[in-house]
C-alpha cells in the first residue's frame, strides 16, 4: 500500500525557509542553502536519494502559498514534477493549470485525489510548512523524510511549529550522510 511521505529539507534549527519569503526570494533570506544538496552541491548519494523520492511517488501535494510563491511566481507556474500535482488552496476551483489541480475542499479531499492519481505509488507532501503541519496534526502522514542541512538559519519558517500539543511518536528507519545533508527517514508510529 502507498504511503503519505512528508519529504523536506530543513536547517539544523528546524527552518524550511529563511525570513522574508517573496517571489524574488521564494526560500527567503538564506533559504537557498537548504537546497544546495539538490542542485550545486549534489553528490551521487544525494542524486540517488532524490531519484528514490521521485520514482516512488505517484502524486505530489503542495500548499497554496508554496504554489503561489515558489512555483507560480518563481518558476512561472510550470510544474517541476513528473507526476500529477495537487494544490490545497482556498481559491475557487480550477480544473488544472500547468499540470496542477487546485483542491479547495481541504487536505482530506486533496489526499483522496492524490491517492487516486498515484495509482498505488506514494503520495509526496513537499510543503510548505502549513500544509505539512495540517497533515501531521490530522494524523495523515506515514513517514517523514528530513534532509538536515548543516546550517542554523536562526529565523524563518519553522517546520514543526503548529502540529498540536500531543507527542507524535517516530521510529527511525534509516540515516544516510552526504557532504551537504544528513538524510533521516522516520516512520510515524500510529
Amino acid at each position: 500500500m502507498e504511503k503519505v511521505i512528508l519529504d523536506l529539507s530543513m536547517s539544523l534549527d528546524g527552518y524550511i525557509a529563511g525570513p522574508d519569503v517573496t517571489p524574488r526570494q521564494p526560500m527567503g533570506i538564506g533559504g537557498k542553502r537548504l537546497h544546495e544538496w539538490i542542485f550545486s552541491g549534489k553528490t551521487d548519494i544525494d542524486g540517488r536519494i532524490l531519484e528514490e523520492v521521485v520514482s516512488s511517488s505517484g502524486a505530489v501535494i503542495v500548499g497554496g502559498r508554496t504554489y503561489a510563491i515558489a512555483i507560480d511566481d518563481a518558476w512561472g507556474g510550470a510544474s517541476p514534477f513528473s507526476m500529477p500535482a495537487f494544490v490545497v488552496t482556498n481559491q475557487n476551483p480550477v480544473k488544472a493549470i500547468n499540470g496542477f489541480a487546485y483542491v479547495p475542499e481541504g487536505i482530506s479531499v486533496a489526499l483522496e485525489k492524490a491517492r487516486e492519481a498515484a495509482k498505488g505509488k506514494n503520495v509526496w507532501l513537499m510543503g510548505g510548512a502549513g500544509i505539512a503541519q495540517s497533515y501531521l496534526k490530522a494524523g495523515l502522514v506515514d513517514e517523514i523524510h528530513i534532509h538536515i542541512i548543516p546550517v542554523l538559519l536562526c529565523c524563518g519558517t519553522l517546520l514543526f511549529e503548529q502540529i498540536g500539543t500531543s507527542p507524535i511518536e517516530l521510529e527511525r528507519i534509516k540515516i544516510i550522510e552526504s557532504a551537504g545533508a544528513t538524510h533521516v527517514w522516520f516512520k510515524v508510529v500510529k
